[in-house]
């Protein structure tokens, strides 16, 4: 199994270009089973999500292509026919992203059988809001041995949507699955995170009437039939916020092109806020901090779009255990998203734990030692950590990076760092 070493204390300095968004390809790429002709996604990033979500699509009899080029991936997905409703359990546990697949099933062709994701029972990370908003477009919905078997014999018909709360998720769903309805839908409540907004830009791309794009309150006029379209993913804001805080707990400066700040205002107001200097470019953004300037303690609580975004929780928590003073990190948004404290108070952080909360109080200084990532956004902040840190951090169980970030150490390593894969 693949490992990463870092020897940290190197202050990182260059251009980091910032690959196309998992968080928004995946569900794109699910929107290819909405259309008998071709959709190609320019800005694909080469990830292991992304190829899991590509041999599920195949599995739909979807046709996937990659072509890269200097200016990045295209995929292009022709889902001339589909060949099965089934997405099994041996892929769908892979990646919770499977379940997109269960809208445009039923909205094409009238049925789906998805696998819950990991094997998981609704309630934690629930889909049950997936399952009963498409219970309101007329789907009907049967839990059995382990799969969602959802029919509409007779197509979808549109309807209004409340979510109880904000589900990024159920609203990318019932987005795909309202373009084919019947009539118009309404989604109440829904997610306004970047990601979807770049999926109904995509849908309106493909033949979609969509109304509310970016706010709480979507609007969707369903076709018969959509059309093939070609698109561009938009960049990754996690993965800029993760570049960003690289820049800030080694007293670095980065450039990040192709970054789009407005995505990341929660983020940057933090960082700025901390003692990061933050400075708009002609292709992005750059984020810098002074040599030998100590960083500031911030609290931070995590939220729905546009707050503070729970998937860069784990790396803010490893800048501030090296900032100067105490600082408190609420977690809003999943449990069991503190796991990566017990690795961090290995290189020496000093972290307390209260229910969703936990108070960092920095350090002088991070020392290198080996640790294990636990999750995808985990384990990179055990990657920065690393950075930071006195000595050579190890780290374990790297096929999560692998999940969520394109050439890692690649592009840090293009900036100073002392980093490098090793074989398992």
């Amino acid at each position: 199994m693949d490992r990463i070493r870092i020897r940290g204390g190197r202050p990182l300095d260059g251009t980091i270009a910032i690959s196309g968004a998992k968080n928004a390809a995946l569900p794109l790429m699910a929107a290819a089973l909405l259309t008998e002709e071709r959709l190609a996604l320019d800005n694909v990033p080469a990830l292991a999500d992304i190829e899991t979500m590509a041999v599920l699509l195949g599995q739909h009899g979807a046709e996937t292509t990659v072509a890269a080029d200097a200016g990045g991936r295209t995929m292009t997905l022709h889902a001339r026919t589909i060949r099965d409703i089934t997405a099994p359990y041996d892929l769908v546990r892979k990646m919770r992203a499977s379940i997109l697949v269960l809208g445009p099933l039923v909205a094409r062709v009238g049925e789906a059988r998805v696998s819950l994701p990991g094997g998981c029972a609704i309630g934690t990370r629930p889909v049950d809001l997936h399952l009963k908003g498409l219970a309101l477009l007329g789907a009907e919905i049967v839990l059995r041995e382990g799969y969602v078997e959802a029919r509409a014999p007779h197509g979808l018909k549109g309807a209004r949507v409340s979510f109880p709360m904000v589900s990024v998720g159920a609203t990318e769903n019932l987005l795909m699955a309202a373009a084919l309805a019947d009539g118009e839908t309404i989604l109440a409540n829904a997610a306004c995170e970047p990601e979807v907004s770049d999926l109904a830009h995509c849908l309106v791309a493909m033949g979609t009437a969509i109304e509310g794009i970016g706010t709480g309150t979507l609007r969707i006029t369903g076709r018969k039939h959509l059309r093939g379209a070609r698109y561009a993913v938009l960049p990754d804001r996690i993965e800029t916020g993760t570049y960003a805080m690289a820049a800030a707990i080694t007293g670095g400066d980065i450039v990040l092109a192709g970054a789009r700040l407005d995505d990341l205002t929660a983020v940057a107001d933090k960082l700025v806020e901390a003692g990061v200097a933050i400075e708009r470019t002609a292709d992005g953004f750059r984020a810098r901090r002074r040599r030998g300037a100590s960083l500031a303690a911030v609290d931070v609580t995590t939220e729905p779009y546009p707050g503070f975004p729970t998937d860069l929780q784990a790396q803010f928590m490893a800048l501030m255990a090296t900032a100067s003073g105490a600082s408190r990190i609420t977690e809003t948004i999943f449990e069991n998203r503190f796991m990566h404290v017990p690795e961090l108070a290995r290189m020496g952080a000093d972290v307390q734990v209260q229910g969703a909360t936990a108070f960092v109080r920095g350090v002088a200084r991070l020392k290198g030692a080996p640790v294990m990532a636990t999750d995808l956004r985990a384990s990179v902040s055990l990657v920065l950590a690393g950075l930071a840190a006195e000595g050579e951090t190890i780290v374990n169980r790297v096929y999560h990076l692998d999940r969520g970030y394109e050439r890692l150490e690649a592009k840090l390593a293009a900036c100073g760092a002392d980093i490098e894969r090793i074989g398992g």
